[in-house]
């Protein structure tokens, strides 16, 4: 199966673009039990990071991801990584349920932490990362790749940053994903496992909303989850969708899916529509339905006109290097540590909110 068409494995590739000198920046990979792994390392190879360490419990599987890094060395243990003093980030890609107290540990060895998205599946596990940044300084950063590994959406971040439609009042955003049941590991299908469809995917549509509305809280007004069509995964919920309410007046309504026909020439239609006082912006992340096979389309409506902006390939992906600098610096450039924990916390109260509503 290509790549294109496996949301899992999908890791996208940018032009390489250092921020820092080579073995200047030194990070670990451990716990690769998703794919987004890949997209994790590649964005920070890209922007002049280099891989030392791979760990994980499947030997093979770390053999595969070192065997592309030149350099990289397979560690005996997690602990060879954490006694590291040269590593500065350890990124991860671990069970959902797992990945808290996993980056609670590589805080507490004195190390940034960069984890695939969802960051937690409990308020819990939220409180506790919260406590060990605030004692040891380090940070907690999360791969949220369905902004910052997409250029048509890193893009909009900017039209929206320069005023191009005005205050942002409204996103809609619409995360359908290929379900892909054959190649999923069993814990995909454990509700404790990988936390509920709002708590997991539902956590890159939370993310956006803040950042596009410029929201710094929000309540939920409106959550629901179903299993319409996989009776044979009780556990699964392949349809959520919430409404949020910022503290700045914007809305936003989630719609995410695991409900991807095969006939989609990728794993997922992945939209997003922001509205503006003086304009609107309609993403088309990975396709453009029976015209384009490729991605990274921007529409924009504004007081000039109508505009058709195809990005991919033009804006690249600086959350990478902003982040490498960051750590570096002690910075906050890439994403601020409350933006995170807030992200984090409101896919969390939507999925606890969720009406069951089918399946």
């Amino acid at each position: 199966m290509s790549q294109k068409s496996d949301g899992m494995n999908y890791a996208p590739q940018g032009k390489p673009n250092p921020v820092v000198r080579p073995g200047e920046f030194i990070f670990a990979a451990t716990h690769l039990d998703h794919g987004h792994i890949n997209g994790q390392c590649n964005g920070l190879v890209e922007a002049g990071g280099q891989l030392k360490w791979v760990y994980d419990s499947d030997p093979a599987r770390a053999a595969a991801l070192a065997g592309r890094y030149p350099g990289a060395k397979l560690a005996r243990s997690f602990d060879e990584i954490l006694a590291d003093p040269a590593v500065h980030l350890v990124a991860a890609a671990a069970i959902p349920s797992l990945r808290g107290p996993l980056g609670c540990r590589v805080m507490e060895a004195g190390k940034d932490y960069f984890t695939d998205k969802t960051p937690f599946t409990t308020l819990a596990q939220l409180d506790e990362a919260k406590a060990v940044v605030a004692r040891t300084g380090r940070k907690y950063a999360v791969y949220f790749s369905e902004r910052l590994h997409v250029e048509s959406a890193m893009f909009a971040t900017d039209l929206v940053q320069q005023g191009a439609i005005g205050r942002v009042v409204q996103v809609i955003g619409l995360g359908p994903h290929r379900l892909n049941a054959p190649s999923r590991p069993d814990w995909f299908f454990k509700k404790e496992s990988y936390g509920g469809i709002l708590c997991d995917i539902g956590s890159h549509q939370v993310e956006q909303f803040l950042t596009f509305t410029g929201a710094v809280d929000a309540t939920i007004t409106h959550a629901a989850v179903a299993n319409y069509a996989n009776p044979e995964y009780p556990e699964l919920e392949d349809f959520g969708e919430a409404n949020l309410l910022g503290d700045n007046g914007a809305t936003n309504y989630i719609r995410v899916d695991w409900l991807t026909p095969k006939g989609l020439s990728t794993w997922g239609d992945g939209r997003m529509t922001l509205l503006g006082t003086h304009g609107y912006i309609e993403l088309r992340k990975y396709v453009d339905v029976g015209r384009e096979k490729t991605g990274d389309h921007v529409y924009l409506v504004d007081e000039k006109g109508e505009h058709h902006i195809p990005v991919a390939g033009q804006v690249g992906f600086r959350f990478f290097g902003e982040l490498i600098l960051d750590c570096l610096n002690r910075t906050e450039k890439s994403m601020t540590q409350r933006h995170i924990f807030k992200a984090a916390e409101l896919c969390l109260r939507a999925q606890a909110a969720a009406r069951r509503i089918a399946g």
